[in-house]
């Protein structure tokens, strides 16, 4: 197990701690495949209640790591950050993300499919996909669209710009904006565990209930924005921004935040 992804568990809270500082908590392929391992054993076990995805008080995550990305690209859902995708996609339990720093790409798009958001003052999000001659993923075209409408969507995805947490509450896409990093981890985890004193099926059952009217189209259009993001990966457009993005000598996502 790598230490790039912290998972700890007390009073039945597990915490997914994004841990790589130096590289702006830029994820891997490893790290992708230990968060998913992690979602799966919290929805499994009975004494996980609630999860928590965080990085640390200064930043959330910077998105994918370029050079692991670029090194061992997604072929097919078998790919660990598909894998990710699907577990936290799945997972029963509340999620509750604590939101520092940059939160870009699927740093932002990871909010979508959790349950509680609570943003740090220094917040920034950004979903950089269509700079980088790419599509958005894991359901965003269907779910900010949904929540926000048409032109706000188009103005965050299409645009790719960016906004800090006070947007993200405006929008309804956070709950709350925190004082501090340290105050912000810190709400995340008294929420989280309030659900632990909440009768847990009925947690599941409600949770459930909220997602079951649009729960099979998102999978579809996951499925779908994952097959073209594969190719898009191949494509000159992408290849060209990609290869003038590494250029730069910036290791992750956090230049665009």
């Amino acid at each position: 197990m790598s230490d790039a992804v912290v998972v700890s568990q007390a009073e039945g809270v597990m915490t997914l701690a994004f841990n790589r500082p130096d590289k702006k908590n830029a994820l891997t392929a490893a790290m992708y495949s230990q968060a998913a391992l992690a979602l799966q054993e919290a929805d499994q076990a009975a004494a996980v209640r609630a999860v928590v995805i965080q990085g640390d008080a200064q930043c959330f995550t910077s998105g994918n790591d370029i050079q692991d990305f670029l090194k061992s690209p997604p072929a097919g859902q078998e790919a660990p950050v598909f894998q990710f995708m699907q577990a936290l996609l799945e997972c029963r339990k509340p999620v509750v993300a604590a939101v520092n720093g940059s939160a870009v790409g699927i740093g932002t798009t990871l909010l979508l499919h959790c349950d509680l958001v609570f943003v740090g003052p220094d917040a920034k999000l950004k979903m950089p996909f269509v700079g980088l001659g790419l599509c958005p993923e894991y359901g965003s075209s269907f779910l900010l669209p949904q929540r926000l409408g048409h032109a706000k969507a188009a103005q965050l995805l299409l645009l790719g710009e960016s906004f800090d947490g006070a947007q993200a509450v405006a929008l309804g896409l956070a709950n709350a904006q925190l004082a501090s990093g340290e105050a912000c981890l810190r709400h995340a985890r008294e929420q989280a565990l309030r659900f632990t004193q909440l009768a847990p099926q009925a947690v599941l059952q409600s949770k459930a209930l909220m997602r079951a009217p649009y729960l099979q189209q998102l999978k579809q259009v996951i499925a779908e924005e994952g097959a073209l993001f594969v190719q898009r990966l191949r494509s000159p457009e992408a290849m060209e921004a990609l290869s003038a993005f590494m250029q730069r000598r910036t290791p992750d996502f956090s230049r665009f935040a």
